[in-house]
């Protein structure tokens, strides 16, 4: 591995396509290091690129289909890792699985030779946190939380240091044995496109839409999971004339769904799939209709959007729901009765929607990758850790 130099940073980035949110976060944090003084060179891998298929396979399909078609399966897997002794048999042999498939990746990150590692993803985190400990990677490794929320598998020995989305994350850090100063609290990364004033007009008029009228902005997430089409008829049929806006990510056969509905409510369903400029979409919109992704409520926040959180992944989701809940920025609809209740409310109760608007940019951090690269290049001297032993964590 290379030491820093007075040239500038070097610095990777390494996240695991296993849902959006891990990849996007690391698409942030390479926009806000590219446009950072101190940077050198900037590259961002996808762990997934470097395994074989059939891992690559199970690690990612498997996820997506547990979360999407046996929710309560994985929810209890979700409570077992992180309840499990990372010193047991099963969490020993997972991650020897995990090595064994990853040796293209480890190559790779020693052929980049960086200045510095961010991880997105625990997944990478726990193999360099090995690496660290048995001295064949020297610079410093840093992980990224993506979830207001932390599960066990994150907490990884030998990391430099951590990111953290509010203060009770950062809690629960120092709880679960993290070092204080190696916690950093600067939010979940979005992109700098969410950190800016949109002229919603202009977005309005981009998209085909009425900007002087209520505009709603229903997703799925990048997979378009959840019954979309089912959500927006019955929503259609409420007697406000507003506008919906469905994004139905990567699913084909739920965007067919949604243009065909569109046909029978001309002017008010927009249907949409995978798009690199959703921000333009939320400047249009009054409030969204959101899975309680990290990320995607990360920029909800970051834009000052209200949200009512649909169908949540258990685990991660609920954790970030529940934080949402707490802090007044959201609503939760857990059926689709629910959700038609809900959104009538914030049509018909404009004051409620305006709190919660003010709440949403008031807990919501916009520059937080430029915080986390800060923190990063601040400590570009460092080639390790913040403690004499190397270790950010406290020993057991």
């Amino acid at each position: 591995m290379s030491t820093p130099n007075a040239a500038g940073h070097k610095v990777l980035f390494l996240s695991v396509s296993a849902g959006a949110g891990h990849v996007r976060a690391a698409q942030a944090l390479h926009a806000a290091a590219t446009a950072h003084p101190a940077l050198r060179e900037a590259t961002h891998l996808d762990v997934m690129d470097f395994v074989p298929r059939g891992f690559r396979k199970v690690y990612t399909d498997l996820y997506l289909g547990l979360v999407n078609k046996h929710p309560e399966l994985w929810a209890h897997l979700y409570r077992a890792t992180n309840e499990a002794d990372p010193r047991s048999f099963m969490q020993r042999s997972r991650r020897l699985v995990e090595r064994l498939n990853t040796r293209a990746l480890l190559k790779e990150i020693h052929a980049q030779a960086p200045d510095a590692i961010v991880c997105t993803h625990f997944l990478p985190a726990e193999l360099l946190g090995r690496e660290v400990g048995k001295g064949r990677i020297e610079c410093p490794v840093w992980v990224q939380v993506t979830d207001f929320d932390l599960h066990r598998l994150w907490v990884v020995p030998n990391i430099t240091g951590y990111f953290a989305a509010n203060e009770e994350v950062a809690w629960r850090m120092e709880a679960a044995g993290i070092q204080a100063s190696a916690i950093h609290v600067t939010g979940i990364p979005v992109m700098p496109a969410f950190s800016g004033a949109l002229d919603r007009a202009l977005c309005a008029a981009e998209a085909g839409l009425n900007p002087d009228r209520k505009t709603i902005l229903m997703m799925g997430g990048g997979e378009g999971m959840g019954s979309l089409e089912s959500a927006a008829a019955q929503l259609l049929a409420l007697e406000d004339p507003f506008q919906l806006i469905v994004l139905a990510g990567k699913n084909a056969a739920v965007l067919a769904a949604l243009k065909q509905l569109a046909a029978r409510f001309p002017g008010r369903l927009f249907a949409q799939g995978f798009t690199h400029q959703v921000e333009r979409l939320m400047a249009c919109a009054d409030f969204t209709i959101t899975k309680p992704g990290g990320l995607t409520t990360s920029e909800c926040l970051a834009m000052g959007i209200p949200m009512i959180l649909n169908s949540p992944i258990p685990g991660q989701e609920e954790r970030n729901a529940d934080y949402l809940l707490e802090q007044g920025v959201a609503l939760k609809a857990i059926d689709l009765t629910t959700l038609v209740f809900r959104v009538r409310k914030l049509l018909e109760q404009p004051r409620l929607l305006a709190t919660m608007r003010e709440r949403a940019r008031a807990i919501g951090r916009p520059l937080a990758a430029r915080a986390v690269m800060d923190v990063v290049f601040a400590q570009r001297k460092v080639l390790a850790t913040h403690l004499p032993d190397g270790q950010a964590l406290r020993s057991p």
